[in-house]
């Protein structure tokens, strides 16, 4: 624990390696690995369960942490426009053994809204856009749900970049819903949805999140005997239903349509319906904690520029080229960012243009 403490420390002052960091710090650099294919207990916790703080520091040293190299990332960035992304659970809220109860803190809120007010910033999660939003509050940010499959912007004119995507809807509130790719798989999602109520809530423990466009099934509180009962059980049901896959998070199972359509399209979209797919000068910065945002983190890296930024306490394969040890991190990291931004006058012209200052 000593070493780490003094690790993080040095990160806290900037001290890295140097070659890393030469490598680190260009906008949009880092390795890209592949993740492997698993099943569930190779998920039981997001990733290896037992790491010991050597192992973690030299992770770090590959993917240094975004807090001792902020000042570094934003000379980087000086003279271009930063959108920012944020996952949900693990990255603005904790992991709790309740999806339900997974709040996030007043403090975390008003720093994204302070970053909203000066970046594009959008919550791409699993959840529902509904939930989501409940959870976070804020009318200056947009929202995408059910991994990107509901996207909602706030009430503002839309320039459609791509004629492939759908024509605006309303909401029952109404509130713009932008996209919704998997609209015609609703009624499908419904049987699904009841067939897995019905088989598995007779495994003690086992949770159904209805997402509308996707499925959870959360095993937190499943007993580890019970592990494989349950994937059987999801699997039987899916089998009626070819067009529907499953995927694997912390702890949990999602069924989702079969669409290409992830958090990286969801990424690229809103950046297109901000004018911003085709500039040179813009940095996404993605956060996230999970296997789903790799798709994201990807995305950063094939365009060659932006920041993307794993949140784990534990090393594990990743596309990301920075790291946040917790949301603890991700709350500094946003606050400092919001501080950063207040000085920035490009971020403040484009916070102007896209409408959500307040």
């Amino acid at each position: 624990m000593f070493t780490r403490n003094i690790a993080k420390f040095n990160q806290a002052l900037g001290f890295q390696r140097s070659s890393t960091n030469k490598q680190k710090l260009q906008p949009g650099s880092g390795r890209s690995i592949s993740m492997r294919a698993s099943n569930l207990s190779h998920f039981i916790a997001g990733g290896p369960t037992s790491i010991d703080d050597a192992s973690y520091n030299s992770w770090v040293v590959e993917h240094p942490s975004a807090l001792g190299s902020f000042d570094q990332m934003m000379r980087a960035a000086k003279g271009r426009k930063i959108a920012v992304f944020l996952d949900y659970d693990g990255t603005l809220a904790p992991i709790v053994d309740n999806p339900d109860l997974a709040f996030m803190s007043d403090e975390m809120r008003s720093a994204v809204r302070e970053v909203a007010k000066y970046f594009p910033t959008a919550i791409i999660s699993g959840r529902s856009r509904e939930k989501v939003k409940e959870f976070v509050q804020l009318s200056n940010v947009y929202y995408a749900g059910s991994h990107g499959m509901d996207i909602m912007a706030p009430r503002r004119p839309v320039k459609s970049c791509d004629g492939k995507y759908h024509t605006i809807a309303l909401d029952k509130k109404g509130n713009e819903v932008l996209f919704q790719p998997a609209k015609k798989f609703l009624p499908a999602i419904q049987k699904v949805r009841t067939a897995l109520r019905e088989k598995v809530m007779k495994i003690q423990g086992a949770r159904i999140e209805d997402n509308r466009f996707c499925i959870s099934v959360h095993f937190r509180q499943v007993r580890e005997e019970d592990y494989g009962i349950l994937e059987k059980t999801v699997k039987s049901v899916l089998e009626h239903y070819p067009e529907f896959h499953l995927s694997w998070g912390k702890k949990v199972m999602e069924i989702r349509p079969s669409i290409e359509w992830d958090k990286g399209h969801a990424l690229e979209y809103l950046l297109d319906t901000l004018g911003l797919s085709n500039s040179s000068d813009v940095l996404p910065v993605y956060i996230g904690d999970d296997r789903t945002d790799e798709d994201a983190f990807k995305v950063i890296q094939g365009r060659g520029q932006g920041y993307p930024i794993i949140v784990s306490s534990s090393p594990k394969e990743t596309k990301a080229s920075f790291s946040l040890h917790d949301p603890s991190e991700v709350l500094t990291f946003l606050l400092r960012l919001a501080r950063w931004s207040k000085s920035s006058s490009s971020s403040r012209s484009l916070a102007q243009i896209w409408g959500v200052v307040d």
